[in-house]
């Protein structure tokens, strides 16, 4: 489902300059340490260096050797050292101890500490503190956004949603108010702007994804918009690096399919391959070069594509298969609509006394608990307990993480207590009425998920089958089964043109202050700069949420441009919270 746009569909804008504009300042940034050097360079800040620079580039501009920056000695004989690298303590301490180990040696080197996205005062007081400040000198790499396709804009901050998750409201309002003057009588390029925090929609992000591009992500991890296929897909020794962008026809084509129509389309795109080919039987010499000198380079790399995307559409059923992957999903389905909760919790705790996955398990935990408004103290403490047996009393932090992020709670007392059961309970004695409230509690109830989902009619009613080849909604990205919370507020707002009507939605969503702007207004406003929408996820985006606004979009004629601070899924934003790390 490639999601062709309508003819009057504005043109999205071309972001690959701000590719080449971090490209260039990270050379300048390099050429400032003439000469040879080597670099050391941060985990997370390999995969965005690698899409904007290159080795080949960085060897271009004298960069002798890369080093992974690890908490060990540094094994380097180059004469310059280059650090590229998060504002973090850690990572200062790890360049001090550098230093003062060349100095305690005799060894004179020069050393550059290049921060990114910004140098923060913090880390320099501790270069100071350690004695090494006058030793190093300091910069700033400030690219802020990676376009990983051209539609979709990263900051590249995986760690954005645990160490920065925060409202830019106020900030976006006060550079906005900034710029009135600048931009006064200038013509309005976006229609629409929606700045959404992950905690509005923690839900989405805990669901399994079944879109392909989603279900890649869940099972193999795109980084920076590139995935390593490993043996298992490839059918050979090596591991493969294919960077998933419009620019793979084959993907494109898929990515926003749901996983049980994409080997339909992979057979068939198989079999049109095939027919390209045998055309060559009954060529003559002429057409036959004409053949191979515009035709076969094309078809072979079509073909290598699909082979790539048939092997990891083979790896996802095998692994799906053996995790019993239909019964996970009806599980988060019962959740999502609230029923069989019962039989939803002896579920987690089976997965959690099989020890599956200390992951996957939190994840579960997280949904029942956000779908139920928070778990009942007995469950809470059931659920904890077992867990904290199975897989270790070291993720006691980790519960406490998820609690200040309103992941995985606990119920006040009293707030499961219906107007039905307060009636029952003035009737029998204080111990029957505890063994009614246990009753009541294992029960359903109403909880602000619950009640925005029956306002946004999250979950939809449909007789018969949800047709998943010719989808009628967003919820096709969760098998009909959840329209994504974020991406129907988004419509609900663009269909109304305000939130007009949706103060019930946005007061159970806790939303402070949100502002509308209506663009039609504007004389200067074009009517294809007003069906052009930018979306802004603080605390990352899923690729499910990114194909139901496409979707939207086809369906509505729309075009959407997506920045968020990272791509995340369901294990990422565990993982963020989580004191143990693989």
């Amino acid at each position: 489902m490639a999601f062709p746009h309508r003819l009057d569909a504005p043109e999205l804008p071309d972001f690959s300059m701000l590719k080449r504009l971090a490209r260039d300042q990270l050379i300048y940034l390099l050429e400032q340490l003439p000469g040879k050097k080597d670099l050391f360079i941060e985990a997370d800040l390999m995969s965005p260096l690698d899409r904007i620079a290159n080795v080949s580039i960085l060897k271009q501009h004298e960069v002798d050797k890369l080093y992974k920056v690890e908490n060990k000695p540094a094994i380097s004989s180059s004469e310059q050292l280059c650090f590229l690298v998060r504002p973090r303590i850690k990572n200062m301490r790890y360049v001090a101890s550098l230093v003062n180990a060349d100095k305690s040696a005799g060894r004179t080197r020069k050393y550059k500490v290049i921060f990114s996205p910004q140098k923060f005062h913090a880390c320099e007081m501790v270069l100071e503190e350690e004695g090494v400040y006058g030793d190093v000198s300091c910069d700033e790499w400030a690219f802020s956004l990676l376009p990983l396709d051209v539609d979709l804009l990263s900051m590249e901050l995986p760690e954005f949603f645990r160490d920065y998750f925060l409202m830019s409201y106020e900030l976006w309002r006060t550079l906005e108010e900034e710029e009135d003057c600048e931009t006064k009588g200038r013509r309005p390029e976006v229609g629409h702007i929606f700045l959404l925090d992950r905690d509005v929609d923690f839900v989405t992000a805990l669901c399994s994804q079944v879109v392909y591009e989603g279900l890649v992500d869940d099972t193999f991890r795109i980084k920076c918009g590139s995935v390593d296929f490993g043996p298992e897909v490839t059918s050979s020794d090596r591991s493969l690096k294919v960077l998933l962008n419009a620019e793979d026809k084959v993907f494109h084509e898929i990515r926003n399919e749901h996983f049980s129509n994409v080997f339909g389309f992979l057979s068939q795109k198989a079999r049109n391959l095939q027919a390209q080919y045998d055309r060559r039987r009954g060529m003559d010499i002429k057409q036959m070069k004409n053949f191979v000198s515009q035709e076969l380079k094309g078809l072979k790399q079509e073909h290598r594509l699909l082979s790539v995307h048939i092997g990891a559409c083979e790896s996802i059923m095998k692994k799906k298969t053996k995790q019993d992957f239909q019964e996970l999903i009806k599980t988060e389905h019962a959740l999502l609509e609230g029923f069989n909760i019962r039989e939803s919790t002896s579920y987690i705790e089976e997965h959690i006394d099989r020890q599956v996955s200390p992951i996957e398990s939190l994840r579960l935990m997280c949904l029942l608990s956000i779908t139920e408004n928070g778990l009942i103290p007995k469950d809470y403490r059931s659920l904890k307990t077992q867990y904290l047996q199975s897989y270790g009393p070291e993720h006691l932090l980790t519960f406490s993480n998820l609690r200040r992020a309103g992941l995985l709670t606990e119920q006040a007392p009293g707030d499961t207590l219906t107007a039905v059961e307060s009636k029952v309970s003035k009737l029998v004695t204080d111990k029957a009425a505890g063994k009614i409230t246990d009753a009541f509690s294992s029960l359903a109830k109403r909880s602000n998920f619950r009640a925005i989902s029956k306002k946004l009619n999250l979950i939809p009613r449909v007789d018969g089958e949800y047709d998943l080849k010719v989808p009628r909604d967003m919820a096709y990205v969760f098998s009909g089964a959840y329209v994504p919370l974020s991406c129907r507020i988004i419509e609900q707002v663009l269909e109304r043109r305000s939130w007009q009507g949706l103060d019930e939605v946005l007061r159970l969503l806790n939303c402070s202050e949100l502002a509308f702007t209506d663009m039609a207004k504007d004389d200067k406003a074009s009517s294809e700069c007003l069906r052009l929408v930018f979306v802004v996820f603080l605390g990352g985006c899923t690729f499910s949420e990114i194909s139901a606004l496409r979707f939207l979009g086809r369906e509505k004629g729309f075009r959407f441009i997506f920045l968020t601070t990272a791509v995340t899924n369901s294990a990422r934003l565990m993982e963020a919270m989580s004191e143990v790390k693989a």
